[in-house]
């Protein structure tokens, strides 16, 4: 009775974790880091923080959010963790649609190049992850995990900052979120570890050269 309440509560824990850590939300807790960092980036002007938090919670959490319903009743997708393949196609592409949107915009604010990177690089990952789920379900909570963790690492090392302990902190997530995955069985471990490694290069590869 004991391992089975224990085993319960572990399950509970996971699913909360995937909740908050949830591939929607990262973009955004991404841009949080960026801001706060004690970088150039965290002098910018409130309102051009503003603006650019509002464009990304408005096009890329509120939105896909809101459509969530419509897709379900239409049998779109059968429930809201979308677990098989097939029913995460559509979500996917509305998805990097709508990051393409974001990009638009971001691009053509005067805002540091370092940010409009960031947030090309997450349309591109996004496409990227639309094109593999044609065939492979690969974690979308790992990668955008990895994706983050790599912006992490290139803030630190392009602004010669020390930034030991949002690293810590991106790093302790990633290892939460990617257990979690696996303790729900959502993934295999090959599933999760390439998500998160291919997120981490493309990102960093990305933002490094650019």
């Amino acid at each position: 009775m004991e391992n089975e309440i224990r085993e319960g509560y572990a399950d509970t824990a996971a699913r909360v974790v995937s909740v908050i850590f949830h591939p929607v939300f990262m973009p955004l807790f991404g841009m949080l880091l960026i801001f706060s960092a004690p970088t150039l980036f965290g002098f910018l002007p409130f309102n051009v923080k503003k603006i650019l938090f509002s464009v990304v919670l408005l096009n890329n959490l509120l939105l896909p959010l809101s459509l969530l319903p419509y897709l379900k009743y239409r049998k779109y997708i059968n429930s809201w963790t979308m677990e098989t393949r097939k029913e995460r196609m559509l979500p996917l592409f509305i998805t990097t649609v709508l990051y393409a949107a974001t990009s638009y915009i971001i691009i053509r604010y005067p805002v540091p190049l370092f940010i409009k990177t960031y947030i090309m690089g997450i349309f591109l990952i996004s496409l990227a992850i639309t094109a593999v789920t044609l065939w492979w379900k690969i974690s979308i909570h790992a990668t955008a995990c990895g994706a983050v963790t790599a912006m992490v690492v290139v803030l630190t090392f392009k602004m010669s900052s020390y930034l030991m302990w949002p690293l810590l902190l991106v790093i302790m997530c990633s290892g939460l979120v990617l257990s979690a995955r696996l303790r729900l069985n959502s993934h295999s471990p090959a599933e999760v570890w390439l998500g998160y490694s291919g997120g981490f290069a493309g990102l960093g590869l990305l933002m490094w050269l650019i």
